[in-house]
Formats: C-alpha cells, structure tokens, sequence
C-alpha cells in the first residue's frame, strides 16, 4: 500500500505539476483553501482534481485569513510598517492548516507547490534554497519550525519553471498579493485606510517643510519619485503617520550597518551567533548587503545584526533573512536601524 501525502492545491501551475510528481510515489489528498472567496481559483481547483484523479477538501479559511493576513497588511501600513504577508501567511494560514488536514486523514507527509528544498544538517530541518533560483521561494519560508519541515516534501525543489509552462501554455501565472485581486497595493490600502491618502507636507532631516505628498498610503522607503520637493536628489528615509508628514533626505541617508530584529525564528542559535559566512537578504525597494553578518547580538526581543557591508533602505516591518550557503538558518522582522 502507497503512503499518503496532503498537497496544498490551487490548480494552478506548480501545485498541479507537484501532484503530478507525487503521484507517481504517492497516493495524493488536495487541500485548498478558501482564503478569499475567489469563485475562479475554486472551480479551476476542483476541475484539476478530477483531471488528476485526486480528492479534493474544500476548507473556507477567510475569517481567519482576514484577521491574520488581510487586516496585518492594512495595519501594518497605518502603524508606518512595511508589511510581508506571504511570510506572515505561510506558517499562519497555509501549512496551519495544511498540518491540521494531514493530522485530520492521519497522514504524515505534506507538500505544497512552493519552490524550494529541505536539508538536513546537524540534527536539524532546514528550509534551503530551490535549484531555480529565479522562482526560489526560501525567503518566505523561514518561520516553517521543526515539527513542520520534518514531514513536509518539496516536489518542486528541482524543477525549472521553464520546462513547465509549455504543460500550461494558455494558463497565465499568478502575480501579486491573492487578496488585491487586480487592485494596487496603494489604492487598496486608500480604500482601507482613507487617512493614509490625505495629503501632506514633505519634511527634511531639519524638519523643514520643503514639498508636498498625495498620501502616506503611497510611499515607501527609498522611493524618489511621486511626490513634490524643492531639494534635489531627496529620497524618502521616514514617514512620520502621527502628523501626515513625509520624511527625506539623501540617499546616503539609507545606509545602515546595524539592524534590530524581531519576530525571529533561528534553527540553531549557537550556530548562527559563531558562523562567519552568514549572508543577511532583504527583498523589497533596497539593496541587500554584499558582505557577510559581522555579528549577531542577542537582546530582549531578538537580536542586533552589524553588517560587514550596509543594507539600502531596510524598512521597519521588513523580513530579514539569513543564509548559510543554500540553508535558511533563521530570519525575522526589522524594528529599528542604525
């Protein structure tokens, strides 16, 4: 008799290309969830299962989607954070609850259609980087805890996207954030949250008026356009939500060699206070280190990083991720920067 796997499925391109990997190992059980109310996504889910041959559980998971994802998103901006809810989603919503429906069927293993691979090393579970590096999704995985990785299957760790899209060829890939559903982020955090599209003053570093904005909802960190200033070159380094006031200064301003981190989630702490060769990653409007982590220093909420090489534009909501080689050894939220 074949084991089991539960996979977490949309019907889209990777999740129907890791059934099909699956299947030809395992009896395959599809799970999707109903996280918005996308009638579409539902029906292309159910009328793929059928093309497979697989089950198929429906789990209407949009309360808790919203009050764990959707409503995060729009406070995160309203508290002056930048938020990540792909990274916040994967341990909160989508294996959660791809966990709770193995336990459920009394199945041990997982999977899920996400771009990368596991490794282990030193009598710990690693989420590592996938061999496309183009479509590698390690970066928002590394909250997933032991319990997780020990069960889960990465069936699309080795493969290319490339050599899949011509299997999908009048399918187009999901772009975007599930919940905007063709709204930018900006106008969906306007219609959310009406203050943060007030207009306001731009401000310098010595708190003079030297401009205008159309809305704190539409700026981020190192951006140097879309809004009015009289100073050459400024670049916004602040936003102050309290008084509506968008702060600039030059781009020099934006670097920073000391991070403060919380939210953190480290695999081994002995390994990633003494390693020499860790490389620190953030993705967004910045430019990540080139150098390795000089030293991590532990502190009441989570740890201080200096870097060998400044980060550009870290943003205070941030993930901050840490690579040994392909390992992801730990990451967690930006609070403050020097």
């Amino acid at each position: 008799m074949r084991e089991r796997v539960v996979l977490a499925f949309s019907g889209g391109m990777d999740s129907t290309t890791a059934a099909r990997i699956l299947q030809s190992e395992y009896d395959v059980e599809a799970l999707t969830l109903n996280t918005t109310g996308d009638n579409e996504m539902l029906s292309m889910a159910r009328e793929r299962a059928t093309e497979l041959g697989i089950s198929l559980n429906v789990r209407d998971v949009r309360k808790e989607f919203k009050r764990d994802i959707i409503d995060y998103f729009t406070h995160s901006y309203g508290a002056g954070r930048t938020p990540a809810p792909c990274t916040v989603c994967n341990p909160a919503i989508k294996w959660r609850y791809l966990i709770e429906e193995a336990d459920k069927l009394g199945v041990e293993h997982v999977a899920t259609g996400h771009y990368f691979n596991i490794e282990h090393y030193n009598n710990h579970y690693y989420v590592a980087r996938a061999d496309d590096l183009r479509k590698d999704q390690s970066y928002y995985l590394w909250a997933l805890d032991q319990a997780t990785l020990r069960r889960a299957i990465t069936p699309m760790g080795h493969i290319r996207k490339q050599d899949i899209r011509k299997n999908f060829a009048t399918q187009r890939e999901s772009m975007g954030l599930c919940f905007l559903q063709g709204v930018t982020y900006r106008d969906y955090i306007a219609q959310h949250h009406p203050e943060l599209s007030r207009e306001g003053d731009v401000v310098n570093s010595e708190g003079c008026v030297v401009g205008h904005h159309a809305g704190m909802a539409f700026y981020t960190i190192g951006q140097k356009r879309g809004f009015e200033c009289r100073e050459a070159g400024a670049v916004v380094i602040g936003m102050d939500i309290e008084q509506n006031r968008l702060l600039v200064g030059k781009d020099i301003d934006l670097y920073h060699s000391t991070l403060e981190i919380g939210g953190c989630r480290i695999v081994d702490k002995e390994e990633f206070v003494d390693a020499t060769d860790i490389r620190v990653v953030i993705r967004g409007i910045g430019r990540n280190p080139e150098g390795f982590m000089r030293r991590a220093e532990a502190t009441a909420s989570g740890y201080r990083i200096l870097l060998d090489d400044p980060a550009w534009a870290p943003a205070v909501g941030q993930p901050v991720v840490f690579y040994r080689q392909n390992r992801v050894i730990g990451g967690g939220f930006v609070e403050r920067y020097d």
